[in-house]
């Protein structure tokens, strides 16, 4: 892969993550709607916290009354950082019986208050022939898209399932995203993505295979973090082109967790990085050296990814370990300028890239190192 195909796929994946994460898209709201077939004071027990049906996704646990401010206090099935379902405090406005509310949440025990500050969330129903218009929104502002774009398909999945409750009586969890099969589906489909970037050959197609386990590899290190920290329903979500997510069961419940949880990305596979060299220089000996190619370069992007993750800035691994050690934003600018720098000169020195860029010329992996002359052609 040439300098410029690899800063056009370094700089697009930036910017995706630049548009996911930090762009600001101020208020917005987000409304669906959607027939259910059942009537509608039977779908307003279902949608009212308070109401006798409340309980039907299994999210609600308990609910008091509100108080003569409108204020009510909601227990969720979710866990909370001390591991505890979490307690909400929310306050209920222009509410009327049958047809509609709308909730603001003021206090809650998993997050601080600030990020509820803008959110609303509204509930309509209509009756409207055998069945009732629902129509949800939620209001809230926005930095990055990825927030906005996950509440439109929670609602959406949240009106699917309400669809399938009153049909039949029953609630389902989980839903096709996040299967498996789905997720493996996610993953091979990222790497045709990346197979351009590398060359329509054979080669270049291990080489986005390779790329997309290094990836799924990182991302079960974080997941294995979240699991000896006590997440027990920790997950890991494979998104094609951006990489994996590896999401825990609750809140961090202290800056130690957050820091742990994000070294271990590169710790987990910094083990495996010895055991394929070991197994590169083996199969090598033996005359395999397709399969030492393969172990070697597996080797080399796992290296390279892990390092590149541990960089100490912005969205990165490397970045959130620093925000819980520095105590404000001056001394965390200036932490990662130097650190920073530190990383780019170890990086120039060690010749990582003109190293994999010699075990991989025009489409054929090389096991055996390429002398000073070789290598200056392979990165040219």
């Amino acid at each position: 892969m040439s300098p410029i195909v690899t800063a056009i796929l370094v700089a697009s994946n930036l910017g995706l993550i630049f548009l996911l994460m930090t762009v600001p898209f101020g208020l917005r709201t987000v409304r669906l709607s959607r027939l259910v077939a059942m009537d509608r004071q039977r779908l307003w027990q279902a949608l009212w916290p308070l109401g006798s049906d409340a309980g039907w996704s299994g999210e609600i646990l308990s609910a008091e009354e509100p108080d003569g401010e409108g204020v009510a206090r909601i227990m969720l099935s979710w866990e909370g950082s001390d591991g505890k379902p979490i307690e909400r405090k929310s306050r209920f406005e222009d509410v009327v019986e049958g047809s509609r509310f709308s909730m603001r949440v003021i206090e809650d025990t998993a997050l601080d208050a600030s990020f509820w500050k803008d959110y609303r969330e509204t509930a309509e129903l209509v009756s409207e022939g055998n069945g009732t218009r629902v129509t949800l929104s939620q209001t809230d502002r926005y930095r990055g898209v990825a927030f906005l774009v996950f509440r439109y398909f929670a609602m959406r999945r949240e009106l699917s399932k309400l669809q399938r409750w009153a049909r039949t009586g029953q609630y389902r969890k989980g839903g096709w995203f996040e299967h498996p099969l789905s997720q493996v589906g996610f993953a091979g489909l990222s790497a045709l993505i990346l197979w351009p970037f590398f060359g329509l050959h054979l080669g270049g197609l291990a080489l986005a295979a390779i790329l997309t386990s290094v990836v799924a590899l990182h991302e079960l290190g974080h997941m294995a973090a979240f699991r000896l920290m006590g997440h027990n329903r920790a997950r890991m979500i494979f998104i094609p082109l951006l990489g994996g997510i590896a999401i825990g069961g609750r809140p961090y419940d202290s800056r130690f967790e957050v820091a742990f949880v994000a070294l271990m990305g590169a710790g987990f596979s910094a083990f495996l990085v010895p055991i394929a060299i070991a197994a590169s220089t083996f199969a090598g000996a033996e005359g395999h050296r397709l399969a030492a190619g393969l172990l070697a370069t597996l080797a080399g992007f796992a290296a390279l990814f892990n390092i590149a993750n541990l960089v100490p800035v912005w969205k990165f691994d490397g970045g959130q370990v620093l925000r819980q050690i520095c105590p404000g934003p001056i001394v965390l600018a200036l932490a990662s300028f130097f650190l920073l720098s530190a990383f780019l000169a170890v990086g120039w020195q060690a010749g990582f890239f003109l190293q994999l860029s010699a075990r991989y010329r025009g489409g054929v992996f090389n096991s055996q190192p390429a002398d000073d002359e070789q290598r200056v052609q392979a990165a040219s």
